[in-house]
């Protein structure tokens, strides 16, 4: 079902991803119900043409759980034995050490913003700080926890705790100082989506996304725009659109 469509009239598509979201948001909360309520349950994924550090980090502190592509996402998958960029020989070493097992998160795959002093764990959840200039090792840190009701649920927790959580969600500390190393929003959803998690959920478009641009074009015939102007152009793209969902409401109430 489509949610959201525009016909934006520019040449990139990296722009129109903030203001498309912004909209997507406000058709959610039309809906207004318990399950649209919970961002955290929505999962967000985009193509690589979308993949920016400007547009990661506003997904970042959007709530969606999110999965955006890049363009060595193929490239970097185990299924490429013989590509020239398949794992390096320490990280062959370090699979066989963990018998397979995917690298835990670290604090470098947590989105802290210093500034605003809030943390937000790679699934895209709001963690709440539990700590300020906690003394170790001669160290002072920040210190974030994880909602126990996220983490008992979340698709990522293999990934980044040893154990189920009990009592207390993932917690994380960042060192007060500016010499810490701080990883690019790129690097991060690198690591997010090369999981097993993130490349399952990635591997969905094929099954959701990439059908309704096929029954469009080939199916209903509009493999092109015959009007001209931006107005005139969106309001046939948003006829198609709709027509392709009445017509999935009426094929699931058979």
């Amino acid at each position: 079902i489509i949610l959201q469509a525009q016909a934006w009239g520019s040449v990139g598509e990296q722009q129109t991803l903030q203001p498309a979201v912004a909209q997507l948001k406000h058709q959610l909360a039309k809906l207004n119900t318990e399950k649209m309520a919970d961002k955290h349950t929505i999962k967000f994924t985009a193509d690589s043409g979308f993949n920016s550090e400007v547009n990661l980090e506003f997904m970042a502190q959007s709530g969606f759980d999110t999965y955006i592509a890049d363009n060595q996402f193929r490239k970097r998958n185990p299924l490429f034995k013989a590509s020239e960029t398949y794992e390096t020989e320490q990280e062959k070493r370090r699979l066989k050490r963990s018998k397979g097992k995917p690298r835990l998160f670290t604090s470098d795959d947590f989105h802290y913003d210093e500034a605003t002093q809030t943390c937000r764990c790679p699934a895209g959840n709001a963690m709440w700080r539990s700590g300020v200039n906690v003394n170790s090792h001669n160290q002072q840190y920040t210190r974030f926890c994880g909602y126990l009701k996220d983490c008992k649920v979340c698709p990522l927790q293999q990934q980044c705790m040893r154990k189920p959580p009990i009592k207390t969600g993932r917690q994380v500390q960042f060192i007060n100082n500016k010499s810490r190393k701080k990883l690019s929003y790129v690097d991060k959803m690198k690591v997010k989506i090369d999981s097993p998690i993130g490349r399952r959920q990635y591997s969905k478009r094929l099954g959701c996304i990439e059908p309704v641009f096929g029954n469009i074009t080939v199916n209903k015939g509009m493999n092109k725009l015959t009007l001209r102007g931006q107005t005139k152009v969106n309001a046939q793209w948003q006829l198609y659109c709709l027509v392709h969902n009445i017509e999935k409401l009426q094929n699931t109430m058979h």
